[in-house]
């Protein structure tokens, strides 16, 4: 699948590609994996004990505030601000094996 216009933001610093991390974790296989979970990246202590899960009810706030979803989170992203945006970049998260 091709990846949603708001999904420019995203790759600046997360890699589609499994096991290839950048300034942010790969997005292979992001969808229903636990956050802070992906071997071979250094998460915020915060990301790692928060306990989520990405799904769609998690990811539709994270993507719109990630500030307030995961506080003390690493990622310097202010959010999707366009909710079809959001849905769009959940359904091509869903795509990444």
């Amino acid at each position: 699948a091709d990846a949603p216009a708001g999904f420019t933001l995203c790759k600046a610093c997360h890699s589609v590609e499994a096991g290839k991390n950048g300034v942010g974790p790969s997005l292979a296989g992001v969808y229903g994996r636990k956050a802070g979970t992906i071997s071979g990246f250094k998460f915020s202590d915060p990301h790692i004990k928060s306990g989520l899960t990405w799904d769609e009810p998690t990811l539709t706030k994270y993507l719109a505030d990630p500030k307030t979803v995961i506080p003390g989170n690493k990622m310097v992203f202010a959010g999707l601000k366009n909710p079809d945006d959001v849905k769009a970049v959940i359904e091509y998260l869903k795509t990444l094996k």
